[in-house]
This record gives C-alpha cells, structure tokens and sequence, in this order.
C-alpha cells in the first residue's frame, strides 16, 4: 500500500483573495461560504499569506450591527487583507506524505497548511477538519471490513 499523500485528501481549488481585499469582503466570504482559512495572493501570483476565521475575529469589533456600534467599529471592515493575514506562511507540496503533514501543523500548532507548486502558486489547502474527514472515512471502511469478515466466518 502506496503512503497517502496531501494531492489524496486536499481541497482544491482555493478559494484566493488579493492582499487588498477589505475586511468587509473577507468578511462576506466566509460568512456565505462557510470557509475556515482564505490563501491571500500575492502581487506575483504567490501564496503570500493565510487568513484563518479566527483572525478575522481578531480584526471585527464585536459591537458591529450592535445597538451600541460607533464609526470606530466600522471602520475595522475598510481594514485589508494583508494587515489582518499570517504572514509566517508554513506550506507543503502536493506529494508531501499526509504524516509529514499533520506533524507539521501540530508542531507549528496551525490548522491549515497551502499545499503549493514549486513556484509558489496554491494548487490546494490542507485542513485539519480534511484530515479528520479522512481518518474517520478509513475508520468506517475499516468497521466494514471487520463486519464483513465477522459475517464471514
């Protein structure tokens, strides 16, 4: 049995934002499309950063829509994506075994990982909850097996 290998299990493709995206924008997309993490582009066509919900938390004031809402809250959403993005970028490319990967984000303690090309371009992503949907997919295929045999015998 071959190892597995991120191209097995990444999502592609990438939903990918430009380092002067509003906040605004960052916003709506993750609220409509129920995203986790964005890949911000930067203006070579490289994968410049990440923008994880919980930064986004970080960057909107909880007072927006609220009675209580002042300018200064609003004033957050005019903010861009690469003032509010990880720069630290940690990346991996596609044949990259999926163990190497995930000891990858449990050292660096991320959640996510762009899986890249060898000029830099996000072909993918790589996200805890897609490894997770993987071990418990093998999980039930290996119960299954088990029944089957069990039946069997």
């Amino acid at each position: 049995m071959k190892p597995l290998v991120i191209k097995d299990i990444m999502t592609h493709p990438v939903e990918i934002i430009f380092m002067d995206d509003t906040v605004e924008f960052i916003r709506d997309l993750f609220e409509s499309n129920h995203y986790h993490h964005l890949i911000v582009k930067g203006d070579s066509g490289e994968c410049a950063g990440v923008i994880s919900d919980r930064d986004l938390l970080k960057n909107i004031s909880p007072f927006l829509g609220k009675p209580g809402e002042r300018s200064a809250d609003l004033s957050c959403l005019k903010r861009r994506a690469h003032q509010i993005m990880t720069r630290q970028l940690v990346a991996v490319r596609e044949h990259t075994s999926l163990r190497a990967a995930v000891r990858v984000m449990l050292d660096h303690r991320i959640s996510c990982l762009p899986v890249v090309d060898a000029n830099k371009h996000c072909i993918g992503i790589v996200t805890m909850r897609d490894v997770v949907r993987w071990a418990v997919s093998a999980l039930e295929q290996d119960h299954n097996q088990d029944q089957d045999f069990q039946s069997a015998a």
